[in-house]
């Protein structure tokens, strides 16, 4: 088990990929940001688009699918996230790329209110297939101290 503990300052994680698929843009467009660039191809070609391009919700969902498959498959003393910060959408995702997930932990910080857990502050990039970076921002999550006793693996 990963512990407030074993976190280090500077550490980076490739969390993984994602291929965008344009049945799926659609679909979440027409669910959850039905607006005419997003379902549309003619639509979009009259936009700075240029093309039918995936929601920034839609980027943030798909970031946030791969992430937690990671996560989940890493054994972490993970609580959740109360939120995050200076979320950028950078540039548009089109069906066809291949989105590419990285973190940074850039801090940490024990809890003063309650002894038994901390927070950590990560920088997550998301890049394309071209390497260009399409989505920022920076993730607080909570997780869990090393119970006293445990030592680590």
């Amino acid at each position: 088990m990963r512990y407030f503990e074993d976190l280090e300052i500077g550490a980076e994680t490739y969390f993984g990929s994602y291929d965008v698929t344009r049945e799926e843009v659609l679909e979440f467009a027409r669910k959850y940001d039905p607006q005419p660039f997003h379902l549309s191809d003619e639509a979009a070609a009259q936009t700075h688009f240029g093309r039918l391009a995936a929601s920034g919700w839609h980027t943030c969902a798909m970031t946030m699918a791969v992430i937690a498959r990671k996560v989940v498959d890493s054994d972490q003393a993970g609580l959740g996230s109360p939120g995050i910060d200076e979320l950028r959408w950078l540039k548009p995702v089109y069906p066809g790329d291949t989105l590419h997930v990285n973190g940074k932990i850039v801090d940490k910080t024990p809890s003063r209110s309650r002894p038994e857990m901390g927070s950590f502050r990560t920088e997550t990039i998301v890049t394309n297939q071209d390497d260009v970076p399409v989505m920022r921002f920076t993730s607080i999550v909570l997780i869990s101290r090393r119970p006293s006793g445990k030592t680590a693996a």
